[in-house]
């Protein structure tokens, strides 16, 4: 037996070197790959340095190689939150705090613990030696653990309490900044189930909810256009491919011109595109694709036009849309009982957006909706059943010498059947099976009725972390120890106590492998993006071949928040229950975090959109519940392992029993910890306080000023801004300390060191931008004068300063404003696409063509010139591409001679429909059924030839459309390599005129 465990943890060390430096290896070749491939890709590793409103853009990073690090770390937390906002902040201060305590925890362990372990006396061979098994179980040394392990689930708890009272600060001032409170969603609730006495009559819902201070000013019943919905879809679908159609005419036209010139042979124009009617495939006559589509979607438009113009004939739905003229209105209503009738307005939404509503559950009665609760949860339940068993029978197939001891199945480990299975199949399928889990577990979310995608991430966040601890690392993990302390129990089960403080410490080494695979080539996967550089340059190649495809294949990425936040929850469970039993593991975890953190920071920084993700940090409780979890297992290991030892322990005295004692008295403590947190917190962070409320409308400044962090005084009390100093630099300083550090420290910690160390509170001479020189981080743009920090305000804002909304891809029926009047917004440019790059010099004439461009073909020039009226370009348009659609520079110089236009006037600006400016079109349209706010109008963006041939066609498409299809090419050309090029910030679906003249309009 003894041969067998030294030969085991002999293996263990091997594995151990062999994951080390395997993923070393490949997390610094990632790296590498990464720096070469960062100032070559920017729409991939920097699109946040141009595709967001200017002021969450983030400043450009130099080339140089390493140049990304000090960039990013030496951005403020207050900027942070400006930037990317609280939900990431929260995350990163999360990653940030654990890197911290594992960096703690790793220095501390290793000087305490791992000498006691590896001076134990038990006889543990190999990686055995650093844990805590190989310790006597009469060894008085036991007591450094249960200390060690005290203090530092004390300090964990210290952290939360400091993190909770951190988090409600910012939580308040995020509900009352006007960049939130100034949105229609943050003063509205969304009511369901509503009594049928109430869904026909907005009058008495207006009075019911006027009893609420401020009372209403806008209440919008749901209603039932799914038929409508449908027809809009599509609508929608065919003037995707009537774009397709065109496009493709138009590519062809430019192909078979430049050929027949080469050639000095006729020019004939290409056969137009066909299809057939039918949605049988090779059914039907072939029919001219441009015609008919035409036609089916001037058809399709006409009944979105007449069903509404009647929207009362749709019936009304169980779901209503209450906005209140105070924002603390709708949290008081949020946490009122509505009714006195059982499931009756049971359920009410804060903080909505209309983008983030699944219409479609909207109307479910409540017993309908738990009904289908139930048959999740059980289909929920099947799935655990049945991922543990594959994740287990896969996990014993790697381990066929341990299952081999069962009876019965001592011939297993010599069949060849399954040396195959265990070399390659298993790590596949688990791989598969793992990232089929959250779409399974999301469809189940929204078949349970669940009215919006938010609140499927946030339930998604729990299930998928009892997913996760429960398969990754209880099942699969431990299944090699359950498997030995199972067969030495069919035999005697009296050993069972024995077998456990053996084989749970033996269980490090695939706890410290998977550690490594993620730190390691996790965190390099993580910030080269592979998949998203296929997806932003090789399929777009493939598969994007319209302007509007293009445009969309150029929206930045988005953040999983639902599956990682429990993958890094996982990982703090596993560190944290084997810290005091191997304390290497702490290391591996420290540097887990540390990388994550680092790679976070620039992701949020400068790749990842959060817009589509605003709850004002709600998944940091959860992540801290979690977090929670993992101090319970800890916890109930370090109980199970004394009480292991005591059992083994031949003089059981005194000592031994207060080491069993001692961990049980932690646990309690624990226990009434979280519920502590749980009354005196969660409260709080839910809902908007009234004396919050009432504070801030006495002093707004408060709702727009960064808080500090300095103890438990009052939102409008003193702060160090107010003190006798003023705001110096050392003060702004002390309280960005205090900010990143005072949930970690007491406060008389800081204040100690920063005494003893001032030079902490000077300001560093060096430059914010983490560069040593400017030059480097000019951009192409400001290089050639295309950005004019001195060209009014950002064109992505409204007047009032507040961010317009990320743009989404492009929907066909969305016009110039909520009720489709184009003459009322001359002049508006919404931010699209990637949002304005481009800072347009207010007057600017249209340059002379540049002598080193070959001359334009007559068509070219006239539609050129078709734009500008009167010398300049029509208010509202940007003719000037950005700088990431060309091909060369060459191209880029030549087309910047035709892209000057007129800066539109700052009233006339697009207004966000969530804007409290006292215009009630904006309120009742904002939560308004995406069906009723569809247009019976569509603007079909196709690029122009070269030579003017396609005219006809384009006209043809208009005369079909019978005024309801609009043609537009602006800000998309064919270049000579017959390739659809266009400019991404602009957006067809605000265009305030056909840009697209033929010449026989002209004549």
């Amino acid at each position: 037996m003894a041969d067998d465990s030294e030969k085991d943890t002999g293996g263990g060390v091997s594995t151990f070197v062999s994951s080390l430096t395997f993923n070393v290896v490949v997390a610094a070749v990632i790296f590498i790959a990464f720096t070469i491939l960062r100032p070559r890709f920017k729409r991939v590793y920097a699109p946040r340095t141009y595709a967001v409103g200017k002021e969450r853009r983030s400043e450009p990073i130099s080339d140089r190689i390493l140049a990304w690090i000090p960039m990013v770390l030496s951005v403020p937390d207050d900027k942070i939150i400006e930037r990317v906002g609280l939900d990431t902040y929260m995350f990163l201060r999360y990653m940030r705090s654990m890197f911290v305590m594992f960096v703690v925890l790793s220095l501390l362990s290793v000087v305490t613990i791992l000498p006691v372990n590896i001076t134990g006396n038990g006889g543990a061979k190999g990686m055995a030696v650093l844990t805590m098994g190989n310790v006597d179980p009469a060894s008085k040394k036991l007591w450094v653990h249960i200390v060690f392990f005290m203090v530092f689930v004390a300090w964990v708890l210290w952290n939360i309490f400091g993190e909770f009272k951190v988090y409600t600060r910012l939580r308040i001032w995020w509900l009352t900044n006007p960049r939130h409170a100034n949105k229609a969603g943050a003063s509205s609730i969304m009511v369901s189930t509503l009594p049928p006495t109430l869904i026909e009559d907005d009058g008495r819902i207006r009075a019911m909810f006027n009893m609420f201070p401020g009372g209403v000013r806008q209440v919008i019943v749901n209603r039932n256009c799914s038929e409508l919905q449908d027809i809009v879809e599509e609508r929608d679908s065919l003037a995707k491919a009537l774009e397709k159609a065109l496009t493709s005419h138009a590519v062809n036209c430019e192909k078979t011109f430049n050929k027949a010139a080469k050639k000095g042979a006729t020019f004939k124009e290409p056969k137009r595109p066909t299809m057939r009617a039918s949605k049988i495939p090779f059914k039907g006559p072939k029919l001219d694709a441009i015609e008919h589509l035409s036609k089916e979607i001037a058809k399709l438009n006409k009944q979105i036009a007449e069903a509404g113009a009647e929207e009362d004939k749709f019936k009304r739905q169980s779901t209503a849309f209450v906005f209140f003229n105070k924002q603390i209105a709708a949290h008081m209503a949020a946490q009122t009982v509505l009714d006195y009738k059982p499931f009756s307005m049971n359920s009410v939404s804060l903080d909505i957006r209309s983008d983030d509503i699944i219409w479609s559950n909207l109307n479910l009665n409540p017993y309908d909706r738990r009904i289908r609760g139930y048959i999740s949860l059980a289909a929920t339940i099947g799935l655990v059943i049945t991922w543990t068993l594959l994740t287990a029978a896969l996990s014993a197939l790697v381990s066929v010498e341990k299952l081999s001891t069962l009876p019965g199945m001592k011939d297993l480990a010599k069949s060849k059947f399954f040396g195959i299975f265990t070399g390659i199949i298993p790590s596949a399928v688990l791989a598969i099976v793992m990232a089929l889990l959250p779409i399974i577990l999301r469809l189940l979310l929204r078949l349970e009725g669940t009215p919006r995608r938010s609140e499927i991430d946030m339930r998604l966040l729990n299930r998928f972390f009892f997913f996760q601890v429960w398969n990754v690392y209880l099942v699969t993990i431990f299944t090699s120890s359950i498997l030995s302390i199972a067969g030495s129990a069919f035999n005697d089960p009296s050993i069972i106590l024995d077998q456990i403080q053996q084989q749970v410490p033996s269980s490090a080494t695939p706890i410290l492998t998977y550690v490594l695979l993620l730190a390691f080539t996790g965190a390099a996967k993580e910030i080269l993006q592979v998949v998203r550089l296929a997806l932003r340059y090789v399929l777009p190649l493939l598969f994007a071949k319209t302007p509007r495809a293009i445009c969309n294949a150029e929206t930045p990425a988005t953040f999983d928040w639902a599956t990682s936040i429990p993958m890094h929850s996982l990982i703090f469970l596993m560190g944290f229950s084997y810290s005091f039993i191997a304390p290497i593991v702490n290391c591996f975890v420290a540097v887990y975090f540390g990388l994550f953190y680092l790679v976070y920071r620039y992701q949020f920084l400068y790749v990842y959109n959060d817009s589509n993700w605003a709850s004002g940090g709600l998944s940091f409780p959860v992540s801290i519940k979690q977090t929670l979890v993992g101090v319970y297992i800890s916890e109930i290991y370090m109980l199970l392992m004394m009480v292991a030892k005591l059992a083994k322990n031949p003089n059981i005295d005194g000592n031994a029993v207060l080491r069993v004692i001692f961990p049980a008295l932690v646990l309690l403590l624990t226990i009434g910890a979280h519920l502590y947190i749980n009354d005196a917190y969660m409260p709080i962070i839910n809902y908007l306080p009234v004396r919050g409320a009432f504070e801030i409308e006495e002093n707004p400044k408060i709702a727009t000023t960064y808080p500090d962090f300095t103890g438990d005084g009052e939102l409008n009390g003193p702060t160090l801004a107010d003190s006798s100093t003023g705001s110096t630099p050392e003060n702004e300083i002390r309280k960005r300390i205090y900010a990143v550090y005072g949930s970690l420290v007491p406060k008389k910690v800081i204040d100690f060191v920063l005494t003893k160390i001032p030079s902490l509170l000077h300001p560093s001479k060096r430059s914010p931008k983490g560069d040593s020189t400017t030059e480097d981080l000019v951009s192409e743009e400001q290089a050639s004068g295309e950005l004019d920090p001195g060209a009014g305000k950002d064109a992505g804002t409204v007047d009032d300063g507040l961010p317009l909304p990320m743009p989404v891809p492009h929907h066909y029926s969305e016009m110039a404003d909520s009720k489709g009047n184009f003459e009322e917004i001359i002049g508006a440019k919404r931010v699209s696409g990637n949002t304005n790059i481009l800072s347009i010099e207010s007057g600017a004439q249209p340059h002379a063509s540049n002598a080193a461009e070959p001359p334009a073909s007559p068509a070219k020039q006239e539609h050129r010139d078709s734009q500008f009226v009167g010398g300049l370009a029509p208010v509202g348009t940007t003719t000037g591409p950005s700088i990431h659609s060309y091909d060369s520079k060459t191209e880029l110089r030549q087309r910047r001679t035709h892209c000057s236009a007129q800066q539109p006037p700052a009233s006339g600006r697009r207004k966000s429909r969530y804007d409290m400016d006292g215009t009630e079109s904006l309120v009742e349209t904002a939560f308004l059924n995406p069906a009723l706010r569809a247009k019976p109008t569509c603007n079909i963006w196709v690029p122009l030839d070269n030579h003017g041939i396609c005219n006809d066609v384009y006209d043809s498409v208009r005369s079909l459309g019978d005024g309801s299809i609009r043609v537009i090419s602006r800000d998309t050309w064919i270049n000579e390599k017959s390739k659809v090029k266009v400019n991404v910030e602009f957006d067809p679906d605000v265009s305030d005129a056909e840009d697209t003249p033929s010449l026989s309009a002209k004549a």
